[in-house]
């Protein structure tokens, strides 16, 4: 696998010719399974292979149980300089209702090593878990301050079909996921970071100055990405392209030094409706000049006409930069509800 990512590596730097890397993400996974000099294996054939800028931001995904002290000291003296750890929650019921490999302990103890090492640490949180209190809840993100963390990613419990949780639901185990538990938890959220000096820059991201993920902004600001191995997607332009998820049929076609991909060409109507929702979860909002420059005004008209029921409801506002830069953006009371609205503004 590692000598297939490595050729899928070279066999696509033609893609990417014209443009600088920025940052290096390992993720979608568990890449913490490898080694430190596996990683740097990989690292390097994108040094080789691609035009990379001068401090690129260079994350690794990791479970809290993949971190030993010896493993994170490995990773501090590699290129990585940003860690991710998929803590979830710091309590061992919640742990077990989400089927996670660690513990309480064990979540604590690798994010408390890996703030002496890394000042870059980012770390995931679930919120509206069947059972967990407003206080469970503050005594999480309290955890996360404690130790100096400066970047949080939080999410609602979604529950995933044929899973655990999805059985004990259905045999009265636990109660239903709660809609009003999950926002009064994502109001504990926005509220509590903020007095900490965090900014909302996401509506499920949170980060201190200068800690804002630089690889997810790309995402959300439209710029090309690469992804490579199995079920990895890439866009560049106006085109989107996946890899197969089988993984013997993706070495065995890079092998052949064929790439393992589908591709589609986004229609307009797609690219209208990717920046409404991703905007819209953004500081930076949708940019209506930007509508009209790069969709025409019909887009332009129909989003603004389309959007006054929501103003007027006071979940979207229109901000005024100067006379020319007009931006759509969610207001407080619309952050919790936005995927809905973005959907209702799409183009169908």
């Amino acid at each position: 696998m590692l000598d297939a990512l490595i050729q899928e590596i070279i066999l696509r730097k033609d893609e990417l010719a014209t443009e600088q890397v920025e940052t290096i993400y390992f993720g979608g996974g568990t890449p913490s399974v490898l080694l430190v000099n596996e990683l740097q294996q990989l690292i390097d054939a994108v040094y080789q292979n691609y035009t990379v800028s001068k401090n690129p931001e260079i994350t690794l995904e990791a479970n809290p149980d993949d971190l030993s002290e010896a493993k994170i000291a490995e990773l501090a003296e590699s290129p990585v300089n940003r860690l991710s750890i998929g803590i979830q929650s710091f309590f061992d019921e919640d742990l077990v209702l989400m089927n996670r490999a660690h513990n309480s302990k064990e979540a604590k103890e690798s994010l408390f090593i890996a703030s002496r090492y890394f000042e870059n640490i980012t770390i995931d949180l679930i919120y509206g878990i069947p059972n967990m209190t407003d206080e469970q809840w503050r005594e999480n993100l309290q955890i996360a301050f404690d130790v100096g963390v400066n970047h949080i990613s939080s999410y609602a419990l979604t529950v995933e079909p044929k899973t655990a949780l999805d059985a004990f639901i259905r045999q009265g185990k636990y109660p239903d996921v709660s809609e009003e538990t999950a926002l009064a938890h994502f109001n504990i959220l926005v509220s509590e970071t903020e007095k900490q000096g965090f900014i909302q820059y996401e509506i499920s991201n949170f980060g201190k100055p200068n800690f804002f993920s630089k690889h997810n902004t790309s995402y959300w600001q439209g710029k090309s990405y690469l992804g490579i191995g199995p079920s990895a997607h890439s866009f560049h332009r106006n085109m989107r392209s996946w890899n197969i998820s089988n993984n013997p049929t993706y070495i065995k076609k890079i092998r052949l030094r064929e790439l393992p991909s589908e591709s589609e060409i986004l229609s307009v109507k797609d690219r209208f409706n990717e920046y409404i929702m991703t905007g819209l979860r953004t500081i930076w909002g949708v940019s209506l000049d930007k509508v009209e420059k790069n969709f025409g005004s019909k887009y332009h008209d129909f989003l603004l006409t389309n959007a006054q029921s929501f103003i007027h409801k006071e979940l979207l506002i229109v901000s005024h930069i100067d006379e020319k830069h007009r931006i759509l953006k969610a207001t407080d009371k619309g952050k919790f509800l936005i995927d809905g609205i973005a959907s209702d503004l799409f183009m169908i």
